[in-house]
């Protein structure tokens, strides 16, 4: 057997694997075809949105967050995100996910209000169990404050939270444009969210650099979101393995954006090596044209990664979920079944 012959058989393991993801925005892995569809069905003008194949078109980050807003547009409606997560479900589960954890913005819900956003929720939530009955992918939620919006929004979006907060809305974090203002400008809300019982994270060490995860951490925050950059601080990197933060690693998005410029000058490999909790998620994926299986894959060529460093992840990844124990039970029995 060739060479050749033995990465295809470990590409064809790697890709049939269970996996969990912990870092996923729902509007955000909206297949380009659906948003398009909806946009017809509402006679909207999506110019500049789609590029000349029918993909997402953007040039930089901060345009990237402009044309996620403009495609969010055409979700007016409890019913559209009803249709968008089981979009959305059907992908994940056709690259063997088993159990997601998708961040949701009351912003786009419901614009902050509580009664609005529980109809929305609600929509999400029937959609959430068709799919779990349908493929087996169970999915959770965390409310997302966009920093970019502001500390006032932030904090309808708190409230929003944690008026809903239970077995399936189990976290509150923070993400939008990391040089938009300080995480303590949101002090207030990821306290209102802890009172309420929800787990928290938080966007952070992808744009702003080491200084944005210490920042960060501040906010009593268990995972964050990225946090890459914490590898350009020894102490940090040692303080994040110490404490047993989870990092949500999206390593497909921080090349297609630029944070690194290859695959393989992606620093998932060192943090794991010093100790640091890493987990493997695809972020937007659409709009990055990734899967879990391309992670996956791409991860195996470049650092050489085997089914037992993927079963170790994952293990990882469902220690570090925020669902209740039943869940998580469920999820490593899963797991293990495959191991």
């Amino acid at each position: 057997m060739t060479d050749q012959d033995n990465n295809i058989l470990s590409h064809s393991a790697v890709r049939a694997m269970p996996k969990v993801e912990l870092h996923l925005h729902l509007e955000g892995a909206a297949p380009p075809d659906f948003i398009r569809g909806l946009a017809q069905e509402k006679g909207m003008n999506l110019s500049g949105v789609f590029d000349e194949v029918g993909g997402y078109a953007y040039t930089d980050f901060v345009h990237f967050l402009r044309v996620y807003e403009a495609a969010t547009e055409t979700l007016k409606a409890p019913e559209d995100y009803h249709r968008l997560t089981r979009a959305v479900l059907a992908e994940s589960a056709a690259h063997g996910v088993i159990y997601s954890e998708t961040f949701l913005s009351p912003d786009f819900c419901g614009g902050g209000d509580v009664g609005a956003w529980r109809e929305y929720l609600a929509a999400i939530q029937e959609a959430a169990d068709e799919a779990e009955r349908a493929d087996g992918i169970v999915l959770r939620g965390i409310v997302t404050a966009v920093r970019h919006f502001g500390p006032e929004k932030g904090r309808a979006a708190a409230r929003c939270a944690a008026e809903t907060a239970g077995d399936w809305l189990v976290g509150f974090g923070l993400a939008g444009d990391e040089n938009a203002g300080k995480p303590q400008d949101f002090a207030y809300s990821f306290d209102m969210a802890k009172e309420a019982g929800l787990r928290l994270t938080a966007h952070a060490g992808e744009w702003g650099g080491p200084q944005s995860v210490k920042d960060a951490l501040s906010l009593g925050i268990e995972r964050v979101g990225h946090g890459v950059r914490a590898i350009e601080d020894d102490a940090l990197v040692d303080q994040l393995a110490e404490d047993g933060i989870v990092l949500e690693v999206c390593p497909g998005s921080n090349v297609v954006l630029g944070v690194y410029p290859r695959w393989d000058a992606h620093p998932i490999e060192k943090l794991r090596d010093r100790g640091v909790k890493v987990t493997v998620s695809t972020d937007d994926p659409p709009f990055f044209h990734t899967t879990m299986s391309y992670e996956y894959d791409r991860l195996a060529d470049i650092f050489g990664w085997d089914e037992s460093v993927f079963a170790s992840l994952n293990e990882t990844a469902a220690n570090a979920a925020f669902c209740n124990d039943e869940t998580r039970a469920k999820i490593l029995k899963r797991l293990e079944k495959t191991s």
